[in-house]
């Protein structure tokens, strides 16, 4: 089969379109012909040799959408549409930058009887299944509440809005850049700030009491004067890293922890994993009402197969302002 294999760290000419074997399904995995799948930072950090050393060929990509090809369990029926992400892909297995993968059956959800492409299938899983875990399992969120969403233009940070308006919430959203505020409204925020590093006093004046709950997707940089912005008893989640090391110097517990307030981080790694079982995810659901219009789509751009290079230089430019994706 055709894949991309990295074999040093480097910048997107390094993605090499190779032919491998196909990896054959164990026991426990399932199969899967890829018909598309969605691109994430985490890929250019693998590439670029953030995430390590590269001392053997790796195939990247951490999540896709496409046909059962074989279960050995039975579970899944040969030419089922499924999505996949996680489960150790581009980490302990081959990655979804191939024609086929094999992937932990606990990491596979069933897309039966939906009518929507698979380009706009692949733009869903990672960055949604992030959302929901981040929003549904570490902040509890509520109908009715005020959510922050730091780092909005992002892909998985227009999941949450979307995702987040879904459930009812009322979000405010942020963007660098004052060109994108339309973008953050288009897809439902209901206040859009630009961002210049500090923001609290902002959403104190739409928020008085502060907000019930916030998403960091910029990260540490940004983490102190996010925290300023909830109110007591009010939580935090951190589910990027746009602004650089996960390293936060010298926080001072009581100084930098408002009064009652909770901070987590939520690491995507944890999907299909016992403590977050991928059956329970609103996947197929959201899905659904992507189909139907009542959601709007993030996807911003496909691209070819042999196009992936492109994509990354597009990808880490910060122009996207949505979700990228691949079609095979």
């Amino acid at each position: 089969m055709k894949a991309y294999v990295i074999e040093q760290a480097g910048g997107p000419e390094v993605l090499q379109l190779r032919d491998i074997p196909s990896p054959e399904p164990t026991a426990d995995e399932v199969q899967i012909r890829v018909c598309a799948f969605g691109l994430n930072r985490a890929e250019v950090y693998l590439r670029s040799g953030k995430m390590g050393a590269i001392t053997a060929p790796r195939v990247p990509g951490i999540e896709a959408v496409g046909e059962v090809i074989h279960d050995p369990a039975g579970m899944f029926r040969t030419g089922q549409r499924v999505a996949t992400a996680m489960g150790g892909m581009q980490f302990s297995r081959s990655g979804s930058y191939a024609e086929k993968v094999s992937v932990l059956r606990s990491n596979v959800i069933a897309l039966d009887n939906i009518a929507l492409s698979w380009e706009e299938l692949a733009a869903l899983p990672e960055a949604y299944l992030t959302a929901w875990g981040a929003l549904e399992k570490g902040l509890a969120v509520e109908q009715g509440q005020t959510l922050l969403v730091r780092g909005g233009t992002s892909s998985v940070g227009l999941a949450a809005v979307t995702y987040a308006k879904a459930l009812g919430l009322k979000v405010i959203a942020t963007t660098r850049s004052p060109a994108n505020v339309a973008r953050l409204r288009e897809m439902g925020a209901d206040e859009a700030l630009v961002d210049r590093g500090e923001i609290a006093g902002d959403i104190r004046r739409l928020a008085p009491g502060g907000v019930d709950a916030a998403l960091e997707v910029v990260g540490a940089a940004t983490l102190r004067d996010t925290i300023k912005a909830l109110r007591p008893f009010g939580a935090v989640n951190v589910i990027g890293l746009l602004g650089g090391p996960p390293v936060l110097e010298s926080f001072h517990l009581m100084q930098d922890l408002p009064a009652a307030t909770r901070l987590s981080f939520f690491p995507s790694g944890l999907l299909g994993t016992p403590a977050l079982s991928l059956q329970d995810s609103p996947l197929s659901w959201l899905a659904r009402e992507l189909a139907a219009r009542l959601i709007p789509s993030i996807r911003t751009e496909t691209f070819d197969f042999d196009d992936v290079r492109r994509a990354h230089s597009l990808m880490e430019s910060d122009r996207a302002l949505g979700k990228l994706v691949v079609k095979l």
